[in-house]
C-alpha cells in the first residue's frame, strides 16, 4: 500500500518573487528562537516557586531536571507534529486539523486577547525594570518610566520584525548568546565557589522535603512554567529552511542546553544564597551579583534586561505568525493574513500583536491576567498531543519524516492530563476564570466566523477598509503555488 503524504502545507524551497513568507530561518535561528523564548527573566528573577513547593534544595534540583526532561519529551512530540503538519501556527494549526475550526478558534481567541499580548507586555516591563534599576540605586524606579521604556522596547522590536525577517532573527541570535554568556558567568562562579568549599546548602540537601503531594505538584507546575516556549518554533515552520531536518535538530540542541543551564544556575545560586533568602527575594540573580561581583554587580540587572529584550523579540516574532495563520483560515480579518510586497513580512499581523501588547501596558492587573491562562495553555498542548495520537490511529500510513515510539506521546499526554487536574484543585478560581475567558470567544465565533451571510453594507465597508489598509502598508494576500 502506498504511503499517504500530508497535503496540508508541503515545504517549498524556491524563493523567487512570489509574495509569501520566505524560508530564511536557519538551524541556528531555530535554536535561538527556542532558547531565547524559554529563557526570559524567570531563572534570573524568581526561581523560588520550585523551592517553595519542594521544601528542600535537593528536591528542587530534581524537579528542575525532571521538568527539562518532560519538556524534551513534549518537544519530541512536536517535532513529529511539525514535520507531519508542516504549517505554521503551532497548537492552533494542529487543533484545526484534528478537531476542526471551532476549538481552534477558541485557542486562537485566548492567545489573541490575553496570552500573547500579556506575556509580551510582562517581559517588556521586566526588561525596563532591570535596565533602569542601575539609574535609580537608592530609590524605587518610577512606574511611568518603566512603562514608557517597555513601550519603546515593544515598538522598536515590532518595527524591526516588520522591516526584515533576518534582522529579527539576528537580534534573536545575538541576545540569546548574551543571555547564555550571562548564565555561563553565573554557573562558572558557582562552580568556583563549590571548589572553594561553599557547599553548606547542599549538605543534607533533602532535609525539609515536602510530604504534601499538592505542594510538590505546584512546584513541578512552576518549573514547567519556566520552560514555557519549547514549542514556539512550530509557530514558524513554514519559514524554516529544510524543516524536516532543522526543526527536530533545533529541538535536540536547545532543550538539553536550557535544562543544563537551569539546573546549574540554581546550583550556583545555592552556593551564596540560603533557601530562606531565596524564598524572600524577588531578584535572586541580582542578590547573587551583589554578594560576589562587588562594583560590577550592575552587570546582573543589565543581563536580565538583555535576556528579556530577546524574549520579547521571540514572542513578537512567533505571535505575528500565529495571528497571520489564523487570519489565513478566516478566523481573523483577512487584512491580518497579508504580506508586504517587498519585505515579505506579515506586516499587519505584526502591527496588531505589537499594538495589543502596548494596550496591555496600560492595565494595572496585567500580572493577574496571565495566572488565568496556565490551564488553557496546557489544554492546548494536550489537545495537540491527542491529535498526534488520533492521526497515528486514523492514518497509520501518513508519511511522517519523524516518528517516535508510541510510548513517548502517550506518556506526555498522561503528564498533560495531570497538569490539567492539578489547577482544578490548587487554583480552582483562576482555572474557572480562564475557562470563562475561553468561553467568551463563543459569541465572537458565531458572529464573526460561523455567520456567513453578513449584511452587504458591512461586507462593503470591510472591503473598503481592507483596501485602505493595503494601500497604506503596501501588503497583499499570500500567493498560493499551484499544486
Amino acid at each position: 500500500m502506498a504511503r499517504e503524504k500530508v497535503a496540508i502545507t508541503e515545504p517549498q524551497q524556491g524563493q523567487g518573487n512570489t509574495v509569501e513568507l520566505k524560508r530564511t530561518i536557519t538551524l541556528l535561528n531555530g535554536v535561538t528562537i527556542i532558547i531565547g523564548t524559554i529563557i526570559g527573566s524567570g531563572i534570573f528573577v524568581t526561581p523560588r516557586g520550585v523551592l517553595e513547593g519542594s521544601g528542600s534544595v535537593g528536591l528542587a534540583l530534581v524537579i528542575w531536571t525532571a521538568c527539562g526532561v518532560l519538556s524534551l519529551i513534549g518537544a519530541l512530540c512536536y517535532a513529529e507534529l511539525g514535520t507531519t503538519i508542516t504549517q505554521s501556527g503551532g497548537d492552533y494549526a494542529y487543533i484545526l486539523e484534528t478537531f476542526g475550526p471551532f476549538p481552534a478558534f477558541l485557542q486562537l481567541w485566548v492567545n489573541l486577547i490575553i496570552i500573547r499580548p500579556t506575556a509580551q507586555a510582562i517581559v517588556a516591563l521586566t526588561f525596563a525594570t532591570y535596565i533602569l534599576q542601575p539609574a535609580f540605586p537608592t530609590c524605587e524606579t518610577p512606574d511611568s518610566a518603566i512603562r514608557l521604556l517597555a513601550a519603546v522596547c515593544i515598538s522598536v522590536l515590532t518595527m524591526i520584525n516588520i522591516l526584515k525577517v533576518q534582522w529579527a532573527t539576528r537580534i534573536q541570535d545575538v541576545f540569546t548568546v548574551a543571555k547564555l554568556l550571562a548564565l555561563a558567568l553565573l554557573m562558572v562562579t558557582g562552580l568556583v565557589l563549590i571548589a572553594m568549599g561553599r557547599v553548606e546548602n547542599f549538605e543534607n540537601a533533602f532535609e525539609g522535603t515536602t510530604k504534601d503531594v499538592k505542594a510538590a505538584s505546584l512546584a513541578f507546575y512552576s518549573g514547567l512554567f519556566a520552560y514555557a516556549g519549547w514549542n514556539f518554533l512550530n509557530f514558524v515552520t513554514e519559514e524554516m529552511i529544510d524543516p524536516f531536518k532543522n526543526l527536530p535538530r533545533a529541538i535536540y540542541i536547545s532543550i538539553p542546553i536550557v535544562t543544563i543551564v537551569y539546573v546549574f544556575a540554581n546550583v550556583a545560586y545555592f552556593t551564596l544564597i540560603t533557601p530562606e533568602e531565596m524564598l524572600a527575594s524577588n531578584a535572586v540573580a541580582v542578590l547573587f551579583g551583589e554578594r560576589i561581583y562587588g562594583v560590577m554587580a550592575w552587570i546582573m540587572p543589565v543581563f536580565v534586561g538583555l535576556s528579556c529584550f530577546g524574549g520579547v523579540n521571540g514572542l513578537l516574532f512567533t505571535s505575528g505568525r500565529l495571528f497571520f495563520v489564523g487570519a489565513r483560515h478566516g478566523h481573523l480579518p483577512e487584512f491580518l493574513s497579508m504580506i508586504h510586497t517587498k519585505r515579505y513580512t506579515p506586516t499587519p499581523a505584526m502591527l496588531f500583536t505589537g499594538g495589543m501588547s502596548l494596550v496591555m501596558l496600560s492595565s494595572s492587573d496585567i500580572f493577574a491576567l496571565i495566572n488565568y491562562m496556565s490551564f488553557v495553555q496546557w489544554l492546548s498542548v494536550g489537545a495537540s498531543i491527542a491529535g498526534l495520537l488520533y492521526w497515528r490511529y486514523k492514518k497509520p500510513d501518513l508519511e511522517r519524516p519523524i516518528k517516535f515510539p508510541l510510548i513517548i506521546p502517550i506518556s506526555f499526554l498522561i503528564a498533560c492530563i495531570f497538569l490539567l487536574i492539578v489547577p482544578l484543585f490548587a487554583a480552582p478560581k483562576d482555572t474557572g476564570i480562564g475557562v470563562l475567558i475561553v468561553c467568551s470567544g463563543i459569541p465572537v465565533y458565531l458572529l464573526g466566523v460561523a455567520w456567513k451571510n453578513k449584511p452587504e453594507s458591512f461586507q462593503r465597508a470591510l472591503v473598503r477598509w481592507t483596501l485602505i489598509g493595503q494601500k497604506a502598508l503596501d501588503v497583499v494576500s499570500q500567493e498560493r503555488k499551484a499544486e
